[in-house]
């Protein structure tokens, strides 16, 4: 009988309580901030960054593995896999404030992106055209590093806007080279 008086009289609380809750939040223009134009696309993980004394190792075998796939498909996939991890990389650097080294790895993300709509429009042209999917992948990735470039805009001070806005300027280039596909 206690039980039953004591859940009796959580319900008659909930009932009292919710109601005025929502008038008091519709009431005093509470709204909730959700990110808008968020572009829903995973970067992989940068893994060692440009900082780090064993870098050039990573430099290397990358090097390596794109002198070794000579199929133009599969150098776009890597070719974007690199543009990504540079694109993580120069995030993480630009949270740790090494706001140069951010901007000179995105840069380099940039350039690896670029050669990415050449190669799938010279892959189209010897008869083995990409599949849709890795297409739509690309623009999405582009769009996502357009976020990131915008977000550094926010976040750096003044001085830096030059080189956000090339870096700005090549992400326009690939978009516009994408559509062209």
């Amino acid at each position: 009988m206690k039980n039953m008086i004591r859940y009796l009289l959580i319900i008659l609380f909930l009932v009292l309580l919710l109601p005025v809750t929502y008038f008091v939040m519709e009431t005093s223009g509470a709204t909730i901030n959700t990110p808008q134009n968020k572009v829903i696309y995973t970067m992989p993980y940068p893994g060692i960054l440009p900082d780090h004394p064993l870098y050039f190792i990573k430099i290397i075998r990358d090097r390596i593995n794109e002198f070794m796939t000579r199929d133009q498909l599969k150098k776009a996939e890597i070719y974007l896999l690199y543009s990504d991890k540079r694109a993580a990389m120069a995030m993480a650097l630009a949270k740790k404030g090494k706001n140069k080294l951010a901007i000179e790895t995105f840069s380099k993300a940039e350039k690896y992106f670029l050669k990415v709509p050449q190669l799938l429009k010279s892959a189209k042209e010897q008869g083995s055209s990409a599949p849709s999917s890795f297409v739509e992948t690309v623009k999405l990735a582009n769009a996502k590093h357009k976020e990131f470039i915008d977000e550094l805009i926010k976040t750096f001070p003044q001085g830096l806007n030059e080189p956000l806005t090339s870096l700005s300027l090549l992400n326009g280039q690939a978009q516009h080279e994408l559509e062209t596909l």
